[in-house]
């Protein structure tokens, strides 16, 4: 992608990053400091009953730091989730907020701390770069390896029946993003591959993206992640205490995050949102099972971009002959990854009926936000042709 290597470009991340194993039972020595007098904790009921927080809180306790706990976020968090959280915040008296957990908890967290810290309305934030601030000291500790949402200005909330919408903002990125390896040791097979498959797609769409802040570090972290991450899905699935392989797949979903936060995702994006929406698909899933036919779709403009990275997540496409080639090797080895992890590989797999699938190409082209970073332009017509393929 020479044309874009000395365009204009912006950077945001996360400042300060600590990548350990059991890093998070040391919360309130590394990140205590920060985070001030009193924090909300926001996390889920599952994590809160596997008392995986636990030594995270106790950690905080020690320090001398009082700590409120919200663990009602569901999957595809609602604005009335949110909102409980906020209230819990506001009447702990909070100073800082603790995300911990996966993209859902984090998402909460973030805009938590956006809404506690400025007191602006939600309905004014929502789009790009509509927040205003400030928001209280944020610290993010992921359980998953997937969003990589403690490194991304994003996060995503379910307002009414199933329209997702989203705050995207440099202001929303954590403080300090805590990756400990050994918090994602209990994820099952399943999750760790929808997660994973999920964290390989910010990687695809971030370098392929023809979004204007396309950029040359964004394109060197997404050809990392995919390194990682090819190299360690299957092990981390298949033998889920190798905490090396945990480790390799969280750094790989970081750099990813990395990499889509500033060169945003695309059409899979947009396509997976009405199938979390409105059928409750995980949203690594829901990727899944349309990735290898936006690929298709995105090929005739997108095929020497996706022969560039095809041997970074699978070495052995290096010998694959010409740019065409390796693209549709690259896209059938993808589906394949996909069935090898158990993934379910088509809609009617998930209880979606053919009959719904117009209604879905029309609530994906709300998401134009996505859209308008895919290589080839994608029209209700064409997401309906890409529903039909994986249905």
């Amino acid at each position: 992608m020479t044309n874009h290597a000395f365009a204009a470009f912006t950077f945001n991340t996360t400042p300060s990053l600590v990548f350990e194993p059991g890093a998070s039972a040391r919360l309130g020595e590394i990140a205590g400091r920060k985070l001030g007098h009193s924090v909300l904790v926001v996390t889920d009921p599952g994590l809160r009953r596997l008392g995986l927080c636990d030594a995270a809180i106790g950690s905080l306790k020690a320090a001398g730091i009082a700590v409120a706990v919200f663990d009602e976020v569901e999957a595809d968090p609602s604005r009335a989730t949110l909102m409980k959280a906020v209230e819990a915040g506001r009447s702990a008296g909070i100073s800082g907020v603790v995300g911990f957990g996966g993209g859902s908890s984090l998402d909460v967290a973030k805009l938590a701390a956006l809404l506690l810290g400025s007191g602006e309305d939600l309905d004014g934030a929502w789009g790009v770069a509509l927040a205003r601030g400030p928001r209280l000291p944020l610290v993010l500790v992921p359980t998953t390896a997937g969003t990589g949402s403690e490194v991304t200005p994003v996060s995503i909330i379910t307002v009414g029946e199933e329209e997702k919408r989203g705050v995207s903002s440099p202001i929303i990125l954590p403080d300090i993003a805590v990756l400990d390896a050994k918090l994602t040791l209990g994820l099952p097979p399943a999750i760790t591959a929808a997660t994973g498959v999920d964290a390989m797609v910010h990687a695809i769409e971030a370098y392929a993206s023809k979004n204007a802040n396309n950029n040359p570090l964004s394109r060197m972290l997404a050809r990392q992640a995919l390194q990682l991450l090819g190299a360690n899905i299957e092990k981390a699935v298949f033998d889920g205490g190798d905490v090396e392989a945990r480790g390799a797949m969280l750094l790989g979903s970081m750099l990813a995050g990395q990499a889509f936060a500033n060169s945003p995702v695309a059409a899979v994006h947009a396509l997976a949102y009405p199938i979390g929406g409105t059928f409750h698909v995980p949203h690594g899933l829901s990727n899944a099972l349309v990735l290898p036919h936006v690929l298709r779709f995105n090929a005739p403009d997108a095929a020497h971009l996706y022969a560039e990275i095809a041997a970074d997540a699978f070495p052995h496409l290096a010998g694959e002959e010409g740019a065409q080639g390796r693209c549709a090797a690259f896209i059938e080895t993808l589906a394949a990854l996909s069935a090898k992890l158990g993934l379910k590989p088509r809609l009617r797999d998930v209880g979606i009926g053919e009959e719904h699938l117009p209604k879905m190409a029309a609530d994906a082209m709300k998401q134009q936000r996505l859209l308008v970073n895919n290589p080839r332009d994608v029209g209700e017509a064409d997401a309906l042709a890409i529903y039909r393929a994986a249905w």
